[in-house]
């Protein structure tokens, strides 16, 4: 099992930057790829980033694309996800995921452990 946990979500204003970071414990020697995905309020839980167990893949949901770096630190069992160039739209609780087994994906069904998740709200 891997427990995950967010932090680095908060306010802040359009064009702003935020790092969120997930913490993971547990079994970190599977070599799991690790997601982020987003819900706002009264939509459906979306793709944000993903990253392969040693960096050789990485993906980007298509409004994040250029303004979002994904990242990932094995020696320290902690994932990032870098956000730069904020807007309004982004404002959602964002989680991260850990998918263990089949092909890197981006969609939520195959991940198999979820982090409670951290807010990030930005301001017009």
């Amino acid at each position: 099992q891997i427990h995950l946990v967010e932090s680095g979500g908060g306010l802040v204003q359009a064009g702003g930057s935020l790092r969120l970071s997930c913490a993971a414990s547990g079994r970190t020697d599977s070599r799991y790829t690790m997601g982020w995905f987003r819900q706002a309020p009264g939509k459906e839980r979306a793709f944000v980033a993903l990253i392969t167990w040693n960096g050789g893949a990485i993906f980007y949901g298509d409004s994040v694309k250029g303004r979002f770096t994904i990242s990932r630190d094995n020696a320290k069992n902690t994932g990032y996800l870098q956000m730069n160039s904020l807007k309004p739209e982004d404002t959602a609780v964002y989680y991260c995921a850990a998918q263990v087994r089949g092909a890197p994906a981006r969609d939520s069904g195959p991940y198999d452990y979820w982090g409670q998740g951290t807010q990030v709200s930005v301001s017009s």
